[in-house]
């Protein structure tokens, strides 16, 4: 038999979708390109990126057909994930931080030929047709960090993807015309050999009240308004007001006395 559900369940349920346009990208800066780090570079090439993807994997499994007669079975024997993942970033006029960014770190991987083989850089520039390049080694070009959050609206429940061993392999051509003008944009993909997902719940960037809730909260602000005002002019002291006005607005009575100190009405201590 069909269950059974009910309209407030069906719109508890199906009526909040996740959208694809709340999400987060933090980017690793490897340690030779420490000049990087830091809010206005940085952060500001995280903010650039307007598309990214979660990723996804599969497990590679092998056929036991010996077990029983006429039926085949499926075993896994290792989890295969997805080679690389694809960034799209923004590119600022000017700048243009995010090209430079990782083109930096695919030249730092393939290791200029006057850093590594003792030839006086004039004989051999990058321009030179003999030109060539000597790979570093791993450990010392991959990232640590590269991680896609994704979230929603209310900044309550997270996922977070943080991907392991990252780094550039690749840089997509980016098309320019005459024809019409329109947003550069600057694709990447990152190499990585697993990820991590990981739950995060984070209490909401801003409170989530009902309409009573909300309604108290304004009456309370008027309230403390006009205590405010009124203890302003009865003792000719604004901080007194500003005082009286607060803890009427947390919901503490309070009174003052003819020394002019203001006290908690119910314990007589001063505030």
């Amino acid at each position: 038999m069909p269950s059974v559900r009910t309209v407030s369940n069906i719109k508890a349920n199906l009526l909040r979708p996740a959208t694809t346009s709340h999400f987060e990208v933090e980017i690793p800066i490897i340690g030779a390109l420490g000049k990087w780090r830091g809010i206005g570079k940085q952060d500001k090439i995280q903010l650039m990126c307007s598309e990214a993807s979660l990723p996804g994997s599969n497990l590679a499994t092998f056929d036991i057909s010996n077990d029983r007669t006429g039926v085949t079975e499926k075993h896994v024997h290792r989890r295969i994930f997805d080679d690389r993942i694809d960034l799209t970033f923004y590119v600022d006029a000017g700048l243009y931080q995010p090209i430079k960014f990782f083109e930096q770190w695919m030249d730092y991987i393939t290791n200029t030929a006057e850093e590594g083989v003792q030839i006086p850089a004039s004989l051999l520039q990058k321009e030179d047709p003999n030109y060539f390049y000597r790979m570093r080694y791993p450990d010392s070009y991959v990232g640590t960090g590269l991680k896609v959050t994704k979230f929603e609206k209310d900044h309550q429940n997270l996922l977070q993807y943080e991907f392991i061993r990252t780094f550039p392999l690749a840089i997509n051509s980016m098309p320019v015309s005459y024809d019409s003008s329109s947003l550069l944009k600057c694709t990447v993909s990152m190499s990585y050999i697993r990820y991590v997902v990981k739950n995060l719940n984070k209490t909401a960037a801003y409170s989530q009240t009902t309409p009573g809730q909300q309604a108290r909260f304004n009456a309370a602000g008027l309230a403390a308004g006009i205590v405010d005002a009124a203890v302003d002019r009865l003792t000719g002291n604004d901080f007194l007001g500003d005082v009286a006005g607060a803890a009427t607005a947390i919901g503490i009575a309070v009174m003052t006395g003819p020394d002019g100190v203001t006290r908690n009405s119910a314990t007589g201590e001063p505030i």
